[in-house]
């Protein structure tokens, strides 16, 4: 093979099959046919001389050639597209629509400050939120299904950061802890909670599936110890109204106790064991990521993250509140 006989458009088709890891999604974002597709794949198989990607019941595998030249390929268009993209990007004259994926928790403190934003600075964008009820939204960004998400992905993250070849990028927005929460007036509510009296209370898990059990049945299975899931639900809206009418005692980041509606009717304590923190993590799909809208709602969730973080009260700041409350 010759480079200098090689079609490049080959090399794009390549990248988006690669994205995709799917012929049809591909084809749908290059505005092509899927025999186009196919048969550009086929070209570009004869040129280098290797299978390139294999069919499968999901879609497309690569082979260790493809992982090993896509890197290289999605630098090159990269710099290409950087290179040819209008310098100036006007916010308030585009027109776009994101799909986000947060839980309700997240998206009641978020939304309206991105609301404010876009009536402010970018009319023409619009938001459609999509229930998020797992804590692997890969799939979901993979098929093009929403275009941002933004939670709690424990692992996600990590995996991401020495993974090489995937299309999903991330950043951390916010690093918190996990609070024990109860009603005013619990009989668990005054002073350092004990772990005993802990295990003994009855407990409500937030839990997206349904499964009753959790990152603090793992921790308290570590130290012999369990405690007894009464009730799970998959909304924290709905976990601040049972348990600041109930005595059921949860564990939510102490950052998503302001938006159960129901802050004023509780008190968070630290907890008799340790957890690790939780990380609120933003992801996407690179084919999204070079668009300049795209780039404007990421940088916008940036800011909206940083200003919040400086609002928070420190810990003896909260705990002194919480106690005046309780």
């Amino acid at each position: 093979m010759s480079f200098l006989t090689l079609d490049l458009n080959l090399l794009r088709v390549f990248d988006a099959v690669m994205t995709e890891q799917n012929l049809t999604r591909a084809a749908g974002h290059l505005a092509m046919t899927q025999p186009a597709v196919s048969n550009a794949i086929k070209r570009l198989r004869e040129s280098l001389g290797d299978e390139l990607l294999i069919r499968t019941a999901y879609g497309v595998k690569p082979t260790p050639r493809a992982e090993a030249l896509w890197p290289s390929v999605r630098q090159a268009l990269a710099a290409l597209e950087a290179a040819v993209m209008p310098e100036t990007f006007d916010v308030s004259k585009a027109q776009a629509t994101f799909r986000l994926a947060m839980a309700d928790a997240t998206a009641a403190l978020w939304l309206p400050s991105l609301v404010r934003s876009i009536e402010k600075e970018a009319p023409g964008v619009n938001i459609r939120m999509v229930p998020l009820t797992t804590r692997e939204p890969r799939p979901m960004l993979l098929r093009g299904d929403i275009d941002l998400a933004v939670g709690f992905f424990p692992g996600v993250a990590a995996q991401l950061s020495y993974e090489t070849g995937s299309p999903i990028r991330h950043e951390r927005l916010y690093s918190g802890e996990y609070v024990a929460v109860m009603r005013k007036n619990h009989a668990l509510a005054q002073g350092k909670l004990d772990l005993d009296e802990y295990c003994k209370a009855d407990h409500l898990l937030v839990s997206f599936s349904g499964r009753a059990h959790g990152l603090v049945d793992e921790a308290l299975a570590q130290i012999g110890r369990e405690r007894r899931i009464l009730l799970t639900v998959n909304q924290f809206f709905t976990a601040g109204r049972v348990v600041a009418n109930s005595d059921l005692v949860t564990v939510l980041p102490k950052h998503l106790i302001a938006s159960t509606g129901a802050a004023d009717a509780l008190v968070w304590r630290e907890l008799p064991f340790q957890l690790p923190a939780v990380h609120l993590d933003m992801l996407w799909h690179e084919r999204d990521g070079r668009s300049p809208a795209h780039r404007w709602l990421r940088n916008n969730l940036e800011s909206m993250s940083a200003s919040a973080q400086k609002t928070l009260p420190h810990k003896s700041e909260t705990n002194e509140r919480m106690e005046k409350v309780a």
